[in-house]
């Protein structure tokens, strides 16, 4: 008997009101409360305060993997595992300590920055590319995204073998979320680039790219266009923090 691929399942909503990251800096003073919660309990909590209105944050990540059987298997867990973001503190607390899934609650005396963190993570989690926790911070380059959706964003760049990868902290925590990157993405924080190097960096990067498509369209050594060699552009160079993998 012939079996189809296992459907994927749909992520339920990690965070609500559907308002609750419009703003960078929000107008009035965010009122956050961090709860820990019994094991693997975080999306049963969270379920439960969407049921009753209350304003939460659960950032999730998509995890695939294939059965023995070869089906497509899907999974989103939590990037902070056992924690969940309480939005209002006071009204929300009482309502997850209802539910008896709370182990404790951590005290947050910067609210403003807590936002923030949260706010850069939800960016990397809506920007779809593929996201890692980071179960403890590592030193690194302090750099801002200069070019894709992710333009603005500030974090960390490390190395890791051949990957060169931004981490977005959560300084509460002690914990963040990475994400893979090209260097040419990305600038040193605190250096504005020189317009004649920024220049030339686009001209050879629009020179490669060219190139590869001369290349791609004669197909000099293939018929077929899935073997055309298409040059990529060369990376502008940052420093960053060598690391074993």
């Amino acid at each position: 008997m012939e079996y189809s691929p296992m459907p994927l399942l749909a992520a339920e909503p990690s965070f609500f009101p559907d308002t609750l990251f419009s703003s960078d800096v929000p107008e009035a003073v965010p009122d956050w409360l961090v709860v820990y919660t019994r094991a693997r309990a975080e999306k049963a909590l969270a379920r439960s305060l969407l049921a009753r209105g209350v304003g939460y944050f659960l950032p999730l990540h998509e995890r695939r993997w294939l059965s023995p059987s070869g089906r497509t298997r899907c999974s989103y867990l939590p990037l902070f595992p056992g924690y969940l973001f309480l939005h209002g503190a006071t009204e929300s607390r009482w309502h997850a300590l209802q539910t008896r899934m709370v182990s404790r609650c951590l005290t947050v005396t910067d609210h403003v920055a807590l936002h923030r963190d949260l706010v850069r993570v939800y960016r990397l989690i809506c920007s779809g590319a593929p996201l890692l926790p980071e179960e403890r911070l590592e030193p690194g380059s302090l750099v801002e995204i200069v070019y894709g959706s992710l333009a603005g964003l500030q974090g960390k760049v490390i190395r890791r073998g051949k990957q060169l990868r931004l981490i977005v902290e959560v300084e509460l925590l002690q914990r963040g979320v990475s994400v893979e990157i090209d260097s040419h993405m990305v600038q040193p924080v605190g250096k504005p680039p020189d317009p004649a190097c920024l220049a030339r960096k686009t001209a050879e990067r629009l020179s490669h790219f060219q190139m590869g498509n001369s290349l791609a369209v004669r197909g000099d050594e293939s018929d077929d266009p899935a073997d055309c060699s298409v040059l990529t552009p060369p990376a502008l160079e940052i420093e960053a923090t060598s690391l074993t993998s």
